[in-house]
């Protein structure tokens, strides 16, 4: 942990006696005499930030402070980069960046809420959070979050926000400057070359290379989010299919909140294609995988012979600590990659609100995304917008030629958004209610 330096003294204004004695001399009236007399009394901190710009204060008011960054601790070269960024702010800002690691978001939501619960409403142990999707939409529907703060961040700019309504939605809800854009990511599928010649490409030849590889494909149990991530996949592309058929549009539902109404029609094409599908699935569908590392794992153990991540340097870093063998290959699926931007977010009772903007600011510079974007360090997609930068910030995206394993730059050919958040439990709730099995 870094040690916190002592607050440096604010600087103080000039003194303006000259002012008032020339007045004297003059013999102007009382009136402004007294006024510019009173010009002369030692300023007060609201003085001092009356003449400051509003991120002038917001820089220092947040220097000197700690700041619990509340993220999921899973990956190994997140971590890494997390303490990257963390000696970057302390030496920026004096700020102690502290990486509480999570297992899943939702502990960061629940101990918000319970604060709010408790009356706990300026001294929260939360100071920023790694967030998007049904956790965000929690957090916004119970006032959770802090307001109309991060469209002001001077890095906002950078990521063209009038031209790229990717920044300012989650999951399709307004992000009303309670969110600062921080990466984005896209399903990506990996293969073992060696086992698999020509892996399937679209949600269909999905089922074919299934049903002649039978216990070579799985995906993790809901709740896990990977799993609900291609859950998800697997639903708007069939959607985008019965539109193709049909001719009608019911694929906009999925924009739109679940509900009782819609929920059984827009699932019904779901359940069907998993009743075809498990059979073909590894121990015939009876059981899932746990999570992305679990199938992972399965890969390695050669059971699995295709699998998928929601981060692509996921892959490549596996392959070089040999968690994965050196035969692997990345692609994503060309009828659609299902995308998102994740984003951070400050609660609304956070400790130090002003050290965490500073954080955010930072993590939306061209160095911190640059770096991010390295295949090597995360390789987590930027959200800043090239024509916003001058040469030299373009010149800090240059990288080297990425590992044989790793996602080609140019392969996301077509991306798809994510659904409204609420179909979430949609999809879990029905899951469960046909499929639930033991682990």
């Amino acid at each position: 942990m870094y040690v916190i330096k002592s607050l440096p003294a604010l600087p103080t204004l000039k003194n303006l006696s000259r002012y008032s004695a020339y007045a004297m001399a003059l013999s102007v009236c009382a009136v402004i005499s007294s006024s510019i007399s009173a010009s002369t009394a030692s300023p007060t901190t609201d003085d001092l930030n009356q003449n400051l710009s509003s991120w002038q204060q917001i820089e220092a008011q947040g220097k000197n402070q700690d700041v619990y960054f509340h993220a999921w601790g899973g990956d190994p070269q997140i971590n890494a980069y997390l303490q990257w960024a963390a000696e970057q702010v302390d030496d920026k800002y004096n700020i102690n960046l502290v990486h509480v690691k999570l297992s899943d978001t939702s502990e960061a939501v629940s101990r918000v809420l319970a604060e709010k619960s408790a009356n706990n409403n300026d001294e929260g142990s939360v100071d920023l959070i790694w967030i998007n999707g049904a956790n965000f939409a929690t957090m916004s529907e119970n006032s959770l979050l802090l307001k109309q703060w991060a469209n002001k961040l001077p890095n906002f700019a950078l990521t063209d926000p009038e031209n790229n309504p990717a920044v300012n939605f989650d999951f399709g809800v307004p992000t009303n400057g309670m969110e600062a854009p921080w990466g984005q990511a896209s399903l990506t599928f990996y293969y073992d070359s060696l086992s698999t010649g020509k892996p399937p490409t679209t949600l269909n030849e999905l089922v074919h290379w299934t049903a002649q590889n039978p216990g070579r494909f799985s995906y993790p149990k809901p709740p896990d989010f990977l799993g609900m991530s291609f859950l998800k996949y697997a639903l708007v592309m069939l959607h985008e299919k019965q539109d193709t058929n049909t001719g009608e549009n019911t694929k906009a539902q999925l924009n739109l909140p679940a509900t009782e109404q819609n929920s059984d029609m827009i699932l019904a094409p779901l359940w069907t294609f998993l009743d075809d599908l498990h059979p073909t699935l590894w121990r015939k569908g009876e059981q899932f995988v746990q999570t992305g590392a679990h199938m992972r794992r399965l890969v390695d153990d050669t059971e699995l012979s295709l699998a998928f991540s929601f981060s692509a340097p996921e892959i490549p870093a596996a392959v070089q600590r040999y968690d994965l063998p050196q035969s692997i290959r990345s692609y994503t699926m060309s009828d659609g990659s299902l995308s998102n931007t994740h984003f951070v977010a400050i609660p609304y009772n956070a400790s130090h609100p002003q050290a965490a903007q500073l954080v955010a600011n930072f993590l939306l510079s061209p160095e911190a995304q640059a770096k991010k974007q390295t295949p090597a360090i995360w390789g987590d997609k930027t959200v800043l917008v090239q024509s916003t930068l001058n040469p030299e910030q373009q010149s800090l995206f240059k990288t080297n030629k990425p590992h044989p394993s790793a996602l080609p730059v140019d392969a996301i050919k077509h991306t798809v958004n994510e659904p409204h958040p609420s179909w979430v439990d949609a999809i879990m709730q029905g899951w469960q209610t046909r499929y639930g099995v033991s682990p």
